[in-house]
């Protein structure tokens, strides 16, 4: 309560001496330029970055810089073209309502992003191949028809009908969203001897083959360039408010 008085009374002596208004003024002046510094601005955005629920470890100086670096290859001064918004607005919607439908995070439907470029004619030289680049037997084992002129990964709603069983059943060995996703890339067997053998579960601190290890960085770097186009160059879709500015701007201030 006294507190309360003497900012009552401190307001209202300021309203009669002008110096002390002006003084007032500045002083929250300053603290606003504070905080929409480029500086803070960034540790906000950086603090509102998650990859399925979970925030990014960006105050590790490691994870910060390779962030940075797939968060430039996805940025339109690399790309020079709006061919990534095209794609998404065209297929993610559908993709995020059947991953829905099995529990699976929203953020992975940028896989078929990082996989495929949404182009189902990839191949790759081990043999994966569809929207999500599935190995012909996981395809199989995982409801999907493989061969005899037929070839359903090529088919956006039956294969990520397919990955979100896939990636339901790899949560089930993990119980961990960023382990999921690597293991959808290695494969559960694969990063399960990792964890054995490195005695960490931390995504973050284990040491795994280039494309693995930089696996969950390119999705979430790929879901910053398209949730927020207008802050990473894409112009054209400056109409749109990014979701970062709708969700943090007001706590920067």
């Amino acid at each position: 309560m006294l507190l309360s008085k003497l900012y009552t009374n401190a307001n209202a002596s300021s309203k009669r001496d002008p110096i002390k208004k002006a003084l007032l003024e500045q002083v929250e002046k300053k603290k606003k330029a504070i905080a929409m510094s480029p500086e803070k601005q960034k540790e906000a955005y950086y603090s509102s970055i998650r990859f399925a629920n979970k925030r990014l470890p960006l105050h590790k100086h490691t994870v910060e810089t390779k962030f940075e670096r797939y968060l430039a290859t996805f940025s339109y001064r690399k790309q020079q073209s709006y061919a990534l918004h095209a794609k998404a607005a065209k297929h993610l919607p559908k993709i995020a309502t059947i991953l829905k439908s099995y529990g699976i995070p929203e953020d992975f439907k940028y896989i078929p992003l990082i996989e495929s470029d949404m182009n189902p004619q990839i191949t790759s030289h081990r043999g994966a191949g569809g929207y999500w680049q599935f190995m012909p037997a996981t395809a199989r084992l995982y409801g999907l028809k493989v061969g005899a002129g037929l070839d359903e990964r090529k088919d956006l709603v039956k294969s990520t009908h397919a990955a979100a069983r896939y990636l339901k059943s790899l949560y089930g060995e993990f119980n961990d969203w960023t382990l999921v996703a690597a293991a959808y890339n290695i494969g559960g067997g694969s990063l399960k001897a990792a964890i054995r053998r490195q005695g960490t579960s931390d995504y973050y601190k284990l040491r795994l083959n280039q494309e693995t290890g930089s696996y969950v960085y390119k999705l979430a770097s790929m879901k910053q360039v398209i949730e927020n186009p207008n802050k990473h160059g894409y112009k054209r879709y400056a109409k749109l408010d990014d979701k970062y500015q709708n969700i943090n701007e007001q706590n920067l201030l």
